[in-house]
């Protein structure tokens, strides 16, 4: 009876090879210095900035079927939906017209009483408009991709709003693009106050685009379902006065010394297309890798 033999090729599969086992090691360990290096003395920044310069066309070339389906739609509507939209339109720029009047009055008094006071007047905030390029779907993972970078002056901290009031703060600015942390990631914390009382505490993300916790509250504190949250100014980031969310939920467990308050934020979070930047100085010292948002962002 005929005995089996292996074949070369089978052989040469299974053989080990000393020369592919030393380059393995050497590879391992230039990638352990290479990481080691870059986090400890960021000497591969010009290299991430090379890479995310060249895959930023990428990001408008996945974004290009949406953009022309938009496109179409909007260039294709029926005169009735132009006229419809244009009525509704107008309506509302009444209305926003009439808010800005009244918002006009309040802010003379208020220049009024500064002066009275003998305070100077803070300069308005100025912004920069971004749009999305990219969400990230991981459910523990709030962050977005936006179109604007540090060549448009973004810059990491800076604060992010959209017309409704906070959305983050950008954690990474590329020199075309930024990745910005919202403020219902479960690893981001704000300071917030509560503007009928003033109480201060800290808004914790949940991974749930409608809820953020408000821990460390006693539970004797007044703290009513529908109170506004606004931003405190503490922590040097974020403006203050800037509208955060509403409490939606509140409840005092006897068996422990803080009350379990739930807040819906009132940015709409999962439906965001363009969001502010708030314009300003950067930061005199910029924090080292990890601490970025030590300020606003939990451990």
């Amino acid at each position: 009876m005929a005995t089996l033999k292996p074949s070369p090729r089978i052989r040469y599969l299974f053989a080990v090879n000393p020369t592919a086992v030393l380059r393995l090691g050497l590879w391992g360990v230039l990638s352990i210095v290479l990481m080691t290096v870059d986090h400890r003395y960021q000497g591969l920044n010009d290299v991430r900035d090379v890479l995310a310069t060249a895959i930023y066309p990428f990001h408008y070339l996945v974004r290009l079927p949406a953009d022309a389906g938009n496109w179409l739609s909007e260039n294709l509507a029926s005169r009735d939906a132009l006229l419809a939209e244009n009525a509704q339109l107008r309506e509302k720029q009444v209305f926003l017209n009439v808010q800005l009047q009244k918002l006009t009055v309040l802010e003379a008094e208020n220049r009024r009483l500064r002066s009275l006071l003998e305070s100077a007047v803070n300069t308005p905030e100025r912004v920069l408009i971004a749009e999305l390029l990219a969400v990230d779907f991981d459910p523990y993972r709030h962050h977005i991709l936006l179109n604007r970078g540090r060549r448009h002056g973004v810059y990491a901290g800076q604060p992010v709003l959209d017309q409704h009031g906070v959305i983050g703060q950008i954690i990474q600015a590329d020199p075309l693009t930024a990745t910005a942390i919202l403020i219902t990631d479960p690893n981001h914390a704000l300071p917030i106050q509560i503007n009928r009382t003033g109480v201060r505490t800290l808004a914790q993300g949940t991974g749930n685009f409608q809820e953020l916790e408000l821990p460390h509250i006693p539970n004797n504190e007044d703290v009513k379902i529908g109170d506004l949250l606004i931003t405190s100014g503490m922590g040097g980031r974020f403006p203050r006065g800037y509208p955060v969310g509403t409490v939606t939920k509140v409840e005092f467990d006897p068996g422990s010394p803080f009350a379990h308050i739930v807040a819906k934020p009132v940015a709409q979070l999962d439906r965001i297309r363009e969001v502010m930047l708030l314009e300003g100085e950067l930061p005199a010292v910029k924090p080292e890798p990890g601490s970025a948002v030590a300020a606003v962002q939990m451990p």
